[in-house]
């Protein structure tokens, strides 16, 4: 399939794309070539002419998109989709296992419905991945899973999994076990159980390296890629002092770590800045219904940017609905990050900070060919999806009806 005389958004690097103040590639009259489900060729429409008067395309796979705005498939970071699934209440929510503390063997990909509507949600609003997994009432969660979204099989529609460990500090695990009279009632029990997982953890593998013959538990095991660095933690944090426990632990064991919503972030900048972790950061479109999020504020991702932090946007669904993140977005341009940043930060930046960035997020050959094609820019209320394509086939198009 040949795309046509789009505006072409790469997120790469291309030396012969426009480059905007952010450095971000831009062809503003190009094309897209894809081949089966990957990305063949990308340039501009002379580029696309000499290739064409090769024999290389035909009429029939030529979609002429008249000067739309072609992305990468968009990204959301940070959402419980298939797994807290809409309108079925209790019975279809199986984002956490509320019974104990302490659970990161589960996971996520073992709850996953691909028949949640959510997903034709996302499909719609030009989102062709997302990192889904366990919720925050527990300390370690379990692992979440980075999928495309557009599918009847989870097994076929993984990027990666596992793809993080789920860890939660501050209110969530407090309410959920100390009403109930048991560890963790404080937010020192929440450290301290963290350490006490790490630290046996750590000694399991430790065993297995210097190849000693040790039982294997199950429990442990779903440790060894967060301890070998292949995949980060995925701390649920909000207020200043949860995220700086967070970098407090994960500092102590040299892990890798996302902190996700960091709602409190742009109070601490500096030192979130310092510690090399990035942010995923949302949602922001929720009342303040507890009081660890007291000061949240769509100006959190500009500030943090500022500083030099890595910024990724999410739309916790179903606590915001999925179809809106590119609204998300755009609030947080509204509220100071840079127009490019805030485009980044549901492509490039979140399939970094997911860890997929070399299958998505960009436009370049030889990535999947999952496209979102819109009127205009996505981060504007009236834009529409006018195409979302998945692994090179068209999903969605826009019809007089939507």
């Amino acid at each position: 399939m040949h795309i046509i005389n789009g505006r072409i958004f790469t997120f790469g690097k291309r030396e012969d794309a426009v480059s905007g103040e952010d450095g971000t590639g831009i062809f503003e009259q190009g094309f897209v070539t894809l081949e089966g489900d990957k990305i063949k060729a990308v340039g501009t429409m002379d580029a696309y002419k000499g290739e064409a008067s090769g024999g290389d395309g035909s009429e029939g796979d030529v979609l002429d998109v008249r000067g739309a705005w072609v992305f990468p498939g968009l990204i959301d970071a940070h959402c419980h989709v298939g797994i807290s699934e809409e309108k079925w209440g209790s019975i279809g929510d199986d984002c956490n296992e509320a019974a104990s503390p302490l659970t990161p063997y589960l996971r996520g990909l073992d709850a996953v419905n691909p028949m949640d509507s959510a997903f034709h949600d996302a499909i719609m609003a030009g989102i062709t991945s997302v990192m889904t997994g366990p919720g925050s009432a527990n300390i370690a969660g379990g692992q979440s899973v980075v999928m495309k979204v557009q599918g009847r099989v989870m097994d076929r529609m993984i990027l990666k999994a596992p793809a993080a460990m789920k860890i939660a500090f501050g209110e969530n695990p407090k309410v959920n076990y100390g009403d109930k009279g048991r560890m963790p009632c404080s937010r020192m029990a929440i450290a301290a159980l963290l350490r006490e997982e790490l630290y046996e953890a750590k000694e399991y593998w430790e065993q297995k390296k210097r190849g000693q013959c040790v039982p294997i538990e199950f429990r442990k095991e779903c440790w060894i890629p967060v301890l070998e660095g292949k995949i980060p933690l995925k701390a649920h944090v909000h207020r200043a002092d949860d995220i700086l426990t967070a970098i407090r632990i994960a500092k102590e064991f040299h892990l890798d770590m996302t902190l996700d919503h960091c709602t409190e972030g742009h109070l601490i900048a500096d030192e979130i800045k310092a510690s090399g972790y990035p942010v995923i950061t949302g949602p922001g479109l929720t009342a303040r219904s507890k009081i660890e999020v007291k000061n949240m504020s769509f100006k959190t991702a500009g500030i943090l940017h500022q500083a030099g932090v890595k910024i990724a946007v999410m739309s916790d669904h179903p606590v915001t609905l999925i179809r809106y993140l590119p609204i998300y977005a755009g609030l947080c341009v509204r509220q100071g990050l840079p127009m490019s940043e805030g485009l980044k930060a549901i492509t490039i930046h979140a399939a970094e900070i997911c860890g997929v960035s070399d299958r998505i997020g960009s436009i370049e050959p030889g990535k999947d060919a999952d496209l979102a094609i819109f009127s205009g820019n996505p981060m504007e209320i009236f834009t529409k999806t006018l195409y979302t394509i998945i692994n090179g086939n068209i999903v969605y198009r826009l019809s007089d009806g939507d």
